[in-house]
């Protein structure tokens, strides 16, 4: 192993330090109250060293933001490969995204603050997380065609047209919002989704 090698690990593993302690530190005080002087309190760093790795605040919410949405997204496409018909994964995948986010948004409520901005602002995070979830939803909706539980269409339109209608019960402000308005249930949109896919 070369130095460069050595140093690009010490660089990624620090990353990883300063972002792990970003994260627990917004859940314990928010990230509004979290300064840079605290995290590199934390790490026993400078504050200038931790803008080495990060070039702002904003960036290390950004990236705090993204890592959250990343673990969404890896769950989806777990669920998404299961050898099962695509109905069923399609509840999976939304019952599993509700009640991850229910978990880190209602009850975490100091990370939905963070993540709240972030939707309200239009983060590029926000963007790719939409993105790629469609993306998840259109290959289980693809697959469902093949196996003759779908009828054929556009499957980017119609995972679009799902992810849209299901929002409601993965959108952290919608999902406070809607608390006191349980009708109609996940299962019960979905099986209005799912009648109209076939």
């Amino acid at each position: 192993m070369n130095d460069m090698t050595r140093a690009e690990i010490r660089e990624s593993d620090t990353r990883t330090r300063i972002l792990t302690t970003a994260d627990r530190l917004y859940r314990q005080i928010g990230y509004q109250k979290t300064t840079v002087a605290d995290i590199a309190r934390e790490l026993g760093m400078s504050p200038a060293n931790i803008y080495r790795f990060f070039r702002s605040k904003d960036e290390i919410n950004e990236a705090v933001g993204h890592q959250l949405l990343g673990e969404v997204i890896t769950t989806a496409v777990e669920i998404a490969r299961r050898d099962a018909p695509a109905a069923e994964r399609l509840r999976a995948l939304f019952a599993t995204v509700q009640h991850m986010n229910a978990e880190r948004f209602t009850v975490e409520k100091k990370l939905h603050e963070l993540v709240a901005l972030a939707i309200s602002e239009n983060w590029e995070m926000v963007k790719a997380y939409v993105e790629r979830m469609d993306g998840v939803i259109a290959t289980i909706i693809a697959d469902g065609t093949a196996r003759g539980e779908f009828r054929s269409g556009d499957t980017k339109h119609a995972a679009r047209c799902l992810h849209t209608a299901m929002i409601r019960y993965s959108h952290p402000r919608l999902m406070v919002e809607c608390a006191d308005f349980p009708d109609p249930t996940l299962d019960q949109m979905l099986d209005f989704i799912l009648a109209a896919l076939r």
